[in-house]
């Protein structure tokens, strides 16, 4: 069916309430936007469906989101009734219409005799993932769009192992979503009557406390926080979103005594009013924060996004400028602190090893290495994190000591299988205590890793490509790539390159070729001859191109220099 075919059957739907009719007929001789709305259905896979709000078959809304619960309801219905007893964790963050989709969720699932746990309230993404492992659920679902802008929700799904769905679910659930009539196939019950008839049942505090419980234990000194609690202060924002509760809360019981919340930013609101985007990556979000941290001479801030799975910093320089630090920065941070802690205590592993995504810092591999911990890396995407976790667990190869992403998502301990913004915020204060103990900040700490272990920069840039043309054009580009392989970048000669996809590694000077370990996903891996990566990956959730440049050196002026050059490159490459 073409897009205006299926926008006209949309128009004659009875299932449309009169101002959904009304939004559709508003675009009544404007083609393009009949296109971009119904020329495909938004695609799930293992990261489930993200999109912009609206009326339209590439669009999130109640349609989307019922074809999917449905979809997942019929996967689970194939394996029996003991999985549908066994049932699915239900959460959503702040974002608009997202308790809308957690309870339509709830009711569909309710409506197909599967039993349903249903947060009564906005949750963290990590505690979705904590409570599919702690109740024993076979899946999961998450109604959040993490970091993205206002406009956008999403829709996640989780499996019994509290990781993102496996390919061969989110396969089935994508042809059972292509099989179905979203008006007319979607099982539905009130959500009153679900609960009334004990199919959905309602959890708040009480999992909290668990969920509490489990991350107190991953402090690993908190003997250096009581030196530091009577002034040490920290100030803290959740960008209207879902830490707003649970990451004070950690904070206090690891001993803080000073935690200073933003109070604009305290309130829930999907529109996210005191930022331009409600991601910690971008600085101007925490302006807010930062003016409070001046005024009470604070030089620790740190905020979480709307799902909290994401969590950014903010630092005093020794300037007295307040300075973002990465999610490449605090994971290498993290890494060092966490080896180093794990000595200080005598809790170290056997065998300690750290993940990191391929397109993350290989500067954390130095540090592990130079303190004789291993380090793996996997495709971009934290559900490959969690798949490496689980083959420790089944081979006893190595215990994980802690896993980050270079999009400031970072695990630490066994209670979830997704980024935790809520675990990252404790270690990052417990880490800032033990530094202060030692009359340092965070700020100092880095500028002494640089010292010890060498320069290390990236920078990443993301090239946005809307639309069904710019679906195009992502993937034309890396066809043409792959036709015609990059010689050199920025004047420097490209050494060999690594296509993720074919697992191939190709060495450009003999045309020797070998095979990576790391093989099945839609990356060009750049290796230059200064000892440069240069990475190129179309995002597998949002309409644009990727460029990672991880750069190092003996000085910091040389790395910069090679950033810059090669990041006005990238923009010639990717267009």
């Amino acid at each position: 069916m073409g897009y205006m075919e299926e926008y006209r059957k949309w128009m004659e739907s009875p299932a449309l309430t009169a101002e959904e009719h009304a939004e559709l007929a508003a675009l009544e001789g404007n083609e393009k936007e009949i296109q971009e709305r119904f020329f495909a259905p938004l695609s799930f896979g293992t990261a489930g469906l993200r999109g912009t709000m609206g009326i339209g078959l590439y669009k999130m809304n109640r349609f989307t989101v019922g074809a999917a619960t449905q979809g997942l309801a019929n996967l689970i219905k194939q394996y029996g009734p003991r999985a549908m007893q066994r049932g699915v964790a239900i959460a959503c963050d702040s974002r608009l219409h997202s308790d809308e989709y957690s309870h339509l969720a709830a009711s569909i699932l309710a409506a197909n005799g599967i039993n349903v746990i249903e947060y009564e309230s906005l949750r963290p993404v990590p505690v979705l993932s904590f409570a599919v492992r702690t109740y024993g659920t076979l899946a999961g679902v998450m109604i959040t769009a993490s970091h993205n802008p206002k406009e956008y929700n999403g829709y996640k799904v989780y499996w019994e192992d509290g990781a993102q769905l496996p390919p061969k679910e989110a396969d089935v659930v994508a042809k059972e979503m292509d099989a179905l009539d979203m008006f007319t196939d979607v099982k539905t019950m009130d959500h009153q009557e679900a609960i009334d008839k004990g199919l959905i049942k309602i959890i708040g505090p009480e999992s909290d406390e668990i969920y509490l419980r489990q991350i107190q234990k991953m402090s690993i000194n908190p003997d250096c926080i009581a030196q530091v609690a009577d002034d040490f202060k920290i100030i803290y924002t959740p960008f209207h979103g879902a830490g707003y509760k649970l990451v004070p809360e950690i904070l206090k019981r690891i001993g803080y005594k000073h935690v200073i919340c933003v109070p604009e930013q305290m309130v829930i609101d999907g529109n996210f009013p005191t930022v331009k985007s409600p991601n910690p990556e971008n600085k101007e979000g925490f302006n807010l924060a930062i003016e409070m941290a001046k005024q009470q001479g604070v030089d620790l801030i740190i905020g979480t996004d709307p799902d909290s799975d994401r969590c950014g910093t903010v630092l005093k320089s020794s300037t007295g400028d307040y300075v973002t630090l990465s999610g490449n920065q605090m994971g290498v941070l993290l890494i060092d602190y966490i080896i180093t802690a794990k000595k200080l205590t005598n809790t170290m592993p056997p065998h300690p090893a750290v993940l990191k995504s391929v397109v993350s810092t290989e500067m954390a591999r130095k540090v592990a290495n130079d303190n004789g911990v291993a380090c793996f890396d996997t495709f971009t995407g934290f559900k490959f994190l969690a798949e490496k976790i689980k083959e420790f667990e089944a081979t006893g190869s190595h215990q994980y000591l802690f896993a980050f992403e270079e999009s400031y998502g970072y695990l630490c301990g066994d209670h979830a299988r997704d980024k935790d913004a809520v675990i990252a915020s404790m270690l990052i204060a417990e880490m800032a205590a033990y530094y202060r103990t030692k009359g340092m900040t965070l700020y100092d700490a880095m500028q002494d890793m640089y010292k010890r272990y060498g320069y290390y920069a990236e920078e990443t840039l993301s090239i946005v490509m809307p639309g069904v043309s710019g679906l195009t054009r992502m993937a034309e580009l890396m066809k043409e790539l792959r036709e015609t392989p990059l010689k050199e970048v920025g004047g420097t000669a490209v050494k060999d390159v690594r296509d993720l996809q074919s697992g191939i590694q190709t060495e450009l000077a003999t045309g020797a070729q070998t095979e990576v370990e790391l093989k099945g996903q839609n990356v060009l891996y750049y290796d230059l001859e200064d000892g440069t990566s240069f990475i190129i990956r179309p995002s597998g959730t949002e309409p644009k191109v990727k460029v990672y440049i991880m750069a190092n050196g003996k000085e910091k002026a040389e790395v910069d220099a090679k950033i810059e050059k090669y990041a006005a490159a990238a923009k010639e490459i990717v267009k």
